[in-house]
């Protein structure tokens, strides 16, 4: 046992991904914190899209060899969680600055902290590329009543005035806020956000701050539409009801936006957005896709010359994200819509699934 541990149960319930469509609620021993790590009570996770599309089996891998696949069964998914710190190994206080009762959360990516990536402070491309919820005993997720911080996990402590609903949506917003600051907003862009899912909602509000000339949303649901609308879009369009491309090209006297971020994890999304956009413009691709996609590379270069960016998850963002909250810049306000026990998994897997009224659902443990 660690120093500064309280009693702890000898067992929780926890959710394991065994293969596609076979997610299981397992009994299993309450982890332990050896030097430098922190046990938290998972106090929510949400069900993010690739929750789902991995539940699904996309990008999947079910066995023990070495390859590039998102999920490695089994192992507790879930990388949206935060909790309550209730043991502590020897030196984690000192290493993370935490205590027990402190309401923590971990990012979602544990650095190795020796490969070439993680040398240069570019710790989110770490070559390891341990996950949250995404490697089996390395990295156990928060869809768990008690879940493991390894020593090298890179914790911050939440501010005692956060709501649940708050704490629980700062994994999403640190990338969303990350893609934004890949766009390079300027005053007089036109900015199109393709997706106004969670993440999609959340880089509107966000975009909103930076003040651009036109902050335009594109989604196939009218109610999130009008949520858009109430977080800074100045222009909203349904794609299914109305020409998006017409739209922006006579917002834009026929160039097109400056910046386009993809947000859908459509194909449609990609394709769309390169004929949308001006030439010279900036392209931030942020979605994980289900299914491999297909565009016209000599739109990128011989006929736009386009900066195409990737954004991969939150570096350096969960301190602007807790701030952002905590000082009402941006909010969490009809985004999370659906909360379920954690006995309850697959009722909420099937909620966010669908989309149909919910946006962020939370499992509690």
């Amino acid at each position: 046992m660690g120093l500064n541990t309280k009693e702890l149960p000898k067992t929780m319930k926890r959710l394991v991904a065994h293969a596609p469509h076979d997610y299981r609620l397992e009994e299993a021993p309450v982890p332990q914190p050896g030097y430098g790590e922190v046990i938290v009570k998972v106090l929510a996770c949400g069900v993010c899209a690739s929750d789902i599309k991995a539940f699904k089996g996309a990008g999947m891998y079910w066995g023990d060899e070495f390859n590039q696949a998102w999920l490695k069964a089994p192992v507790t998914p879930g990388h949206e969680f935060f909790g309550e710190v209730v043991a502590l190994g020897e030196g984690a206080a000192e290493k993370h600055q935490v205590q027990p009762g402190d309401w923590v959360i971990a990012e979602q990516l544990i650095p190795c902290e020796k490969c070439r990536y993680c040398k240069r402070g570019e710790y989110w491309m770490c070559q390891v590329h341990n996950m949250f919820g995404f490697q089996k005993d390395v990295a156990e997720g928060g869809m768990a009543e008690y879940m493991r911080f390894p020593k090298n996990a890179i914790v911050h402590k939440i501010p005692p005035s956060f709501t649940v609903e708050q704490a629980a949506v700062i994994e999403p917003l640190a990338c969303a806020i990350h893609a934004v600051q890949r766009a390079k907003i300027e005053f007089e862009d036109t900015v199109v956000i393709a997706g106004a899912g969670p993440l999609g909602l959340f880089m509107i509000q966000l975009a909103h701050l930076k003040t651009p000339k036109n902050l335009v949303v594109l989604d196939m649901k009218d109610e999130r539409l009008e949520l858009s609308r109430k977080f800074g879009a100045n222009v909203v369009i349904n794609p299914s009801k109305e020409d998006a491309l017409e739209r922006v090209l006579e917002l834009t006297d026929g160039y097109g936006c400056d910046v386009y971020i993809e947000t859908t994890g459509h194909p449609v999304g990609v394709t769309q957005g390169l004929q949308m956009i001006r030439k010279l413009g900036r392209f931030v691709e942020f979605s994980v896709f289900g299914q491999p996609t297909t565009a016209d590379w000599s739109v990128i270069g011989d006929k736009k010359e386009l900066d195409v960016l990737g954004s991969h998850i939150s570096p350096y963002t969960y301190p602007i994200a807790i701030s952002l909250l905590e000082r009402g810049l941006v909010t969490v306000d009809d985004i999370v819509t659906h909360t379920y026990p954690l006995d309850d998994f697959a009722s909420a897997f099937d909620t966010a699934a669908k989309g149909d009224g919910s946006i962020k659902v939370l499992l509690k443990p």
